[in-house]
């Protein structure tokens, strides 16, 4: 028998695509400071010779960004897995049978550790694979692409890697060098984060116009079984 549709509320996808836009504009306004910071060191003798009035924009520039981002960040994790969890009562009722795992593991998955590294995945290649069906062409089978599930996955696991990797090196950091890679490995960190929110940004609107635009019940087939997989973050 299938299962009652949930419905997708309207103002769920706008609240995920505001929030993750915020966090990457947070993160290349923390860019821009780290860069105005970098530029100020003069070799070892640091912030000796660096106007203060230019040192202290950037540090004010810096603190703002980060404060921001922290706002923005924490409100975005907590929108983004309401969404991710109506999506997976969505797309388990457009494919009942399709899926390995019962709705609550669209929640519980992403505070699990080491669990957190793939099951959210799995899941989000299961309502991809449950709901984005291309129109067949003529003479040609039905094949569906996981780019974006695995563009967005790939970055997102990458930026959590350079996350705490650049936090490690900015705790050890001692000499005007080693400061100035800490600033470089947080830049890259934030481009990298900036990326990753426009990835799901891609992500979370083509799997609600899919989820909007699929029948309940529709599909009844075993659950996906695909060789898919994130992109290395090695």
């Amino acid at each position: 028998m299938p299962l009652a549709f949930p419905g997708v509320p309207r103002v769920l996808l706008p609240a995920v695509v505001a929030l993750l836009t915020a966090v990457a504009l947070t993160d290349l306004l923390g860019v821009l400071a780290d860069a105005r910071t970098y530029a100020l060191i003069d070799g070892d003798a640091g912030f000796a010779f660096a106007p203060e009035r230019d040192y202290a924009s950037a540090r004010l520039l810096g603190d703002r960004a980060g404060l921001f981002h922290d706002m923005a960040f924490s409100l975005c994790v907590l929108v983004f897995v309401l969404w991710f969890h109506r999506m997976r009562r969505c797309a388990g009722a457009l494919a009942p049978q399709g899926f390995t795992t019962g709705p609550g593991w669209a929640i519980g998955s992403w505070f699990v550790p080491l669990l957190n590294l793939w099951r959210p995945y799995r899941i989000a290649v299961e309502m991809w694979a449950a709901c984005v069906r291309p129109a067949p062409g003529p003479g040609r089978p039905v094949k569906t692409s996981f780019l974006p599930v695995n563009l967005w996955w790939g970055l997102f696991v990458c930026t959590g890697l350079s996350s705490g990797y650049s936090r490690r090196l900015h705790a050890n950091a001692e000499t005007p060098g080693q400061l100035q890679e800490v600033l470089l490995r947080l830049m890259l960190h934030g481009v990298l984060e900036a990326l990753a929110a426009a990835a799901a940004i891609h992500f979370a609107v083509r799997l609600t116009r899919a989820v909007r635009g699929g029948k309940p019940g529709a599909q009844t087939g075993a659950p996906v079984r695909t060789s898919t997989a994130p992109v290395s973050s090695e």
